[in-house]
This record gives C-alpha cells, sequence and structure tokens, in this order.
C-alpha cells in the first residue's frame, strides 16, 4: 500500500530553513543510497518540494534494489520528473552515467533485526556499499558528500556522561557481535576521511541518534514506534526493561534541516550529532506518548528499576550543530502527535 504523502506544513518547515542553501544545487544532480527507508523518504520529499518551490530544475537518482516496490510505495515521489530510479545493491551497483556533484549516503538502516539474524549480511553492506558509494562519487565528479553515520560509533555511553559530544572517543567493543552496525559505521567514515585525502571531495559526516516522524516503522525495535502503535491500537505499553534508560528524539523535520544543512555547509570530515539534547527516561518517554495522544493506556513495566545502578544513556551534545544555527524546533509531544495523525488508526501494525 502506497504511503501518505508527509504533511506540507513539514515540508514547508524545511523549507523555509534551509532556502537560501538550496542556491547550490540550482541545475545540479544528487545521488542518494538508502532513498527507501525512514531518511530516505524524507529526504526526497523534501528534495521534491525546494525543487519545485525554488525552481531549481535541479534532479535526484536514488539508487533502489527494487523500483517496482519504492513506485508502489512513493508514487507521488517517484512520478516527480526530477526523480530517476537507478536499480542496484549498494555493494555492487552499475554506475549511472554523468556528473553527480552531491552524493547522500543513507543506505543500511539500524535493524536489530538483521543485526541479531544476519550480521554479516549487514556488516557486507556496510562497508561494501560505503566502498563502492565512494568509488561511484570520486568518478562522478561529487564534490559533498553525506555520510549518515550513527551515534553507535562512541559505543556505550558511560553512565557519568549525560551528553556525549563528537570528542568523545569511546568505542563499541569490536570482538563483540552485536557491535557489528556501529563497527561498520566507523568503519565507514575511515573510508570517508582515506577518499577525502585521496581525491579532494568534501566528506560531511552526520552521527544519528533517534528520532520521530512519519515513515519511522511502529513495528521495529524503536521504542517510541512501538509506543506509538500501542496507543493507536488502545492496548497496553508492555516494556521489556526497568524503563530507566536515558534517550532523546528529534523530529523528522528538524532532522531533514539538519542534515541538508550538513551536506552543504558543514566543513568537510567534521562529524556532527545530530539529534535532540533533551533527555528522558522509556518510562517517561512512555507516559509521554499516552499524554500526547490523550490516551488512558495502561504501561507494564517488566523489571524493577532497582535505584543506585548506573543509568544506560543514548544521548547527543549539539553544540557543534548549535554553531551551525542547527536546534530543535519540534517538541517531543508535538513529534508524536504529528507521527500517529500520519499514520492513524488503520496504519498501527505498522
Amino acid at each position: 500500500m502506497a504511503a501518505k504523502p508527509i504533511a506540507q506544513d513539514d515540508l514547508d518547515h524545511i523549507l523555509a530553513a534551509t532556502r537560501p542553501l538550496w542556491e547550490q544545487m540550482r541545475g545540479e544532480r544528487i545521488f542518494i543510497t538508502g532513498g527507501t527507508g525512514f531518511f530516505g523518504c524524507w529526504l526526497l520529499e523534501s528534495f521534491c518540494h525546494a525543487n519545485r518551490s525554488l525552481d531549481l530544475k535541479a534532479c535526484a537518482t536514488v539508487l533502489t534494489r527494487s523500483p517496482e516496490v519504492f513506485r508502489a510505495k512513493l508514487p507521488h515521489v517517484t512520478d516527480d520528473s526530477a526523480i530517476t530510479l537507478h536499480e542496484g545493491d549498494v555493494r555492487d551497483f552499475e554506475f549511472p552515467e554523468g556528473e553527480f556533484r552531491f552524493l547522500i549516503h543513507a543506505a543500511t538502516e539500524a535493524s536489530a533485526k538483521q543485526a541479531n539474524e544476519a550480521p554479516l549480511e549487514m556488516l557486507s553492506t556496510i562497508l561494501a556499499g560505503t566502498q563502492r558509494t565512494l568509488e561511484f562519487a570520486a568518478s562522478h565528479g561529487t564534490r559533498k558528500l553525506l555520510l549518515t553515520s550513527s551515534g553507535a560509533v562512541y559505543g556505550k555511553q558511560p553512565s557519568n556522561l549525560t551528553h556525549v559530544p563528537e570528542s568523545y572517543t569511546g568505542a563499541p567493543n569490536s570482538l563483540d557481535p552485536a557491535s557489528v552496525y556501529a563497527e561498520g559505521k566507523r568503519a565507514s567514515e575511515l573510508m570517508c576521511a582515506l577518499h577525502a585525502k585521496a581525491t579532494g571531495m568534501e566528506c560531511k559526516i552526520a552521527r544519528c541518534f533517534a528520532f520521530c516522524g512519519p515513515h519511522l516503522p511502529l513495528n521495529a525495535h524503536f521504542a517510541i514506534g512501538n509506543f506509538i502503535r500501542d496507543v493507536l491500537a488502545g492496548r497496553t505499553i508492555q516494556m521489556g526493561g526497568d524503563g530507566t534508560p536515558r534517550r532523546s528524539y528529534l523530529y523528522a523535520s528538524d532532522l531533514m534541516i539538519w542534515l541538508w544543512t550538513i551536506l552543504l555547509e558543514a566543513p568537510s570530515l567534521v562529524p556532527f550529532n545530530v539529534g535532540s539534547d533533551e533527555a528522558l527516561s522509556i518510562l517517561e518517554l512512555a507516559h509521554a506518548v499516552i499524554r500526547a495522544l490523550n490516551s488512558n493506556v495502561a504501561v507494564q513495566v517488566a523489571k524493577e528499576a532497582m535505584g543506585g545502578g548506573a543509568v544506560a544513556r543514548y544521548v547527543p551534545q549539539v553544540d557543534r550543530a548549535a554553531e551551525l544555527g542547527l536546534r530543535q524546533t519540534v517538541g517531543l509531544e508535538e513529534a508524536i502527535r504529528r507521527t500517529a495523525a500520519w499514520y492513524g488508526p488503520d496504519k498501527e501494525s505498522g
């Protein structure tokens, strides 16, 4: 079933905040990997909106393994004459002809299912996909490339560090199979550094944390999506842990403003944390969802919180983003309401 378009207000919000930046892309071509995922859908719709509104006459070529599935999911995007679908796997796709001055490498989402069930496939997709994409960029005139990396590259955030800065040099456990996604992203950043040194291409690094918005799967491992799904269905929120881990969530329209700004304005090889610095516990998140959606569903917590223990955190420091003029503009409860409104009761299963 086709996904609904992103709300016009959200697209207008993105354009209003990024309008001066788009002149760089006038008459240019951009190549995007990962176009069918959460990030990709928002990138494409915001690109199309800016392209039409500003008459940029820019074009986007989107790598996809299945153009048919993509057309069925986003017909309002794929019908746009500025969008070209290029069939292929990110690990070995054939290079389209011509110059692409801009490139966004957003392939490989943080799939807990794939990390658990097919970790070697995940690692191959990340490493070989990044290498292939960089080879394409180096040979097709790319000036600015954005890698959507992850806050996972820092490894486990120390419990006494409330917000992790880009200068933190911690790392995942390289001998833990659960680190496959994080280590893949770390290696991808290194690949970007090597290619930037060899070619002079500007490589921008966005270390992304947690987000909320239309297109976020409600049936994956994302707590906020699961909670919205449960409230839309009117059923009890079942929490597997003790509810104490602390997270933060940035709404997708803000995410797009940050990503487009980093691509077009950020210095090369300077990583930027992308996310909200307004932290709350998972239990507090569940109650925020209930409150935002004016519900009275119950919350069941599987384990009792033990006082005095170390608190698990995944929260970025975003001072570096603030230096680019970036900030969170959509509050959490409003983000929850917009996400739920886009899905609606008929989409509660995701």
